[in-house]
């Protein structure tokens, strides 16, 4: 019965120290609202129709993916993405997996189609097929910060060719320079 009895106290003490996780309602509802918004500017992005975006851009934005540094503001980050748009034919946004975690939402996206000016750093009338990685920051619903990672080998497709080979200009070692 002792035995019995420690046992069963123990038990109570390992169950009494366990933190109950609760869910809270409202970061779902929030987490849903960032997800509705990346949706709805990546269809923009897809369209070309950047009208709406102030629904789910704040005003003092910032996206750090632009090539040529931060684009700050909403006006100049819609002005950007609308001339994503112009700079490729029958862009894709597959979207491959989506997270939500907080005010943060994770994507894998693949994007494709062909480039029609030079902008991208390929000569117009290029096809391209590059994975990125976008992570959104959200507050109160509104994208406040967005950042763009891909592999280097999809980064180099976009590089000048001279640049490609300057940033490749790395020593290498192997076996058949070692003396």
């Amino acid at each position: 019965m002792k035995k019995q009895l420690i046992a069963l106290s123990a038990f109570l003490i390992l169950l009494a120290s366990c933190e109950v996780k609760k869910t809270d309602t409202t970061d779902n509802e929030a987490m849903e609202k960032n997800l509705v918004a990346t949706t709805e500017i990546n269809k923009a992005i897809q369209s070309g129709d950047v009208s709406k975006l102030d629904q789910y851009i704040a005003s003092d934005a910032v996206d750090h993916a632009s090539p040529v540094g931060d684009v700050r503001g909403i006006d100049s980050i819609k002005s950007m993405l609308g001339r994503i748009h112009t700079m490729s034919t029958n862009m894709k946004m597959e979207n491959i997996k989506t997270v939500a975690d907080g005010d943060y939402v994770f994507q894998w996206m693949r994007l494709t189609g062909t480039t029609t000016t030079v902008d991208m750093g390929m000569p117009a009338g290029s096809n391209y097929d590059i994975n990125a990685v976008q992570v959104t920051k959200f507050t109160n619903g509104k994208l406040v910060e967005h950042w763009e990672f891909m592999q280097p080998a999809d980064m180099a497709k976009m590089m000048e060719p001279q640049d490609v080979q300057q940033s490749m200009s790395i020593p290498r070692t192997d076996s058949s320079t070692k003396p």
